[in-house]
């Protein structure tokens, strides 16, 4: 099932090329508003999934491309973002030790909205595509045996990040909290419809050209040892997210005018729009080919407009 939220946060169920509106069969559901109907839902999902199967098979929805698509987990507790979790196509002799940061869960955007590009000094704006787990059940210091009885399910996670931002040292908060950075969706699909999560094909394109092209399977810390880790840090709670990180190699600019779009295999395809008012630019080179010509650092530089 493919859960989604449309237009002025209505809750719905994609079937197809249609979104079936479910709001008022789960309302009610303890909620403050609908923002946070999902998060109830999730949690009481076996109590309301027939309903919700019933409402979506009996047809009377509305076509996708003619609503609003929103975010399908606008109000999580905690977003957390795994760090440095991908061996880089076996180019790292060595996983990484696990680790993981918070982005803040006021940077949700969602399909089809923009993120925005501070006015501050970053050497290069980023995103990276990755898997996120929905959280469907609390976790609080679990085994990895038992992990992914806590996933409710998945979506489509863009990790946008303003680099090197100063002063040198802990600036990771202004790095990856900013506003519009952390895109998910276009929706949240049931665990139940993928099959094996850890072997997903991910790519991301940047105006139609293909820039990150990788497999879940390449993660250094697979899916129930992140959920584990995290749970044994803080308590994980439904509609939380967890992102499992992304390859680096495939990484590049973000710039004023493009259009991002992310697809997950078995889950769905994000689509973002990118905004600079100060039109700053940079050339359109990944990781890879910036290592490759011998230059200097892990990205490329920027080439025109403020702070360049």
């Amino acid at each position: 099932m493919k859960l989604l939220y449309f237009d002025d946060f209505r809750l719905g169920v994609a079937a197809g090329d249609s979104v079936v509106d479910v709001t008022d069969l789960v309302s009610d559901i303890p909620h403050i508003d609908r923002g946070d109907l999902i998060n109830g839902l999730i949690e009481r999902f076996d109590d309301y999934r027939g309903k919700l199967e019933a409402a979506a098979a009996n047809g009377g929805g509305v076509p996708l491309a003619d609503v609003r698509i929103r975010p399908p987990a606008p109000k999580p507790t905690t977003i957390d973002c795994m760090a440095v979790n991908y061996m880089e196509d076996g180019t790292r002799d060595a996983p990484a030790q696990i680790n993981a940061f918070h982005k803040s869960p006021g940077a949700v955007i969602g399909h089809n909205d923009t993120m925005m590009l501070p006015d501050v000094p970053a050497a290069v704006f980023e995103g990276e595509a990755e898997l996120a787990a929905i959280i469907g059940k609390p976790a609080d210091n679990i085994g990895e045996a038992d992990a992914m009885d806590h996933v409710f399910g998945w979506t489509c996670f863009i990790d946008g990040s303003a680099r090197a931002l100063p002063p040198p040292g802990n600036t990771f908060f202004q790095v990856k909290s900013r506003k519009t950075f952390a895109p998910i969706g276009p929706w949240i699909v049931t665990k139940d419809e993928i099959a094996d999560p850890q072997n997903l094909q991910v790519k991301l394109w940047n105006n139609g050209d293909l820039m990150q092209n990788f497999n879940t399977d390449d993660m250094a810390h697979k899916i129930p040892r992140c959920i584990a880790w995290l749970s044994s840090i803080h308590p994980l709670v439904p509609g939380d997210i967890v992102a499992t990180g992304t390859n680096h190699r495939g990484l590049h600019p973000f710039q004023d005018g493009d259009r991002v779009e992310l697809e997950i295999e078995s889950v769905g395809r994000l689509a973002i729009d990118i905004r600079d008012d100060l039109k700053r630019g940079w050339d359109r080179v990944t990781r890879l080919e910036h290592a490759e010509k011998g230059l200097e650092g892990p990205h490329t530089t920027q080439v025109s407009g403020k702070y360049a």
